[in-house]
């Protein structure tokens, strides 16, 4: 395998699939599921992610996230919303800290 290609190898298909099934969990859970989606959307992503020759891996799990989330939300409420700024940044920390090489065998 060429190690200086990097590509995304996911379909659109799938893409839209995925994301009907995240939306679908969200609204029937009123919500309460929306972690859960967004994991199984980043592990999708991830997996069909390839850097310099090297498959990507994501670790998070709903729960992580969902612990991450509560936390966010007391935040924003705390501060009236200014926290809300940041959100975006933190969920792509966190996402971001979830990710890495699939090692090789």
């Amino acid at each position: 395998m060429d190690e200086s290609k990097s590509y995304f190898d996911g379909g659109l298909l799938q893409y839209i699939g995925w994301s009907i099934l995240g939306a679908l969990i969200t609204t029937f859970t009123l919500g309460i599921c929306f972690p859960w989606a967004c994991t199984m959307i980043y592990d999708w992503e991830t997996k069909h992610t390839v850097i310099n020759g090297k498959r990507l891996k994501f670790d998070g799990t709903a729960l992580q996230l969902f612990g991450n989330w509560i936390k966010w939300l007391l935040l924003t409420i705390v501060t009236l919303g200014i926290y809300s700024f940041w959100l975006g940044i933190k969920l792509k920390q966190w996402k971001t800290k979830h990710i890495s090489f699939i090692e090789e065998q």
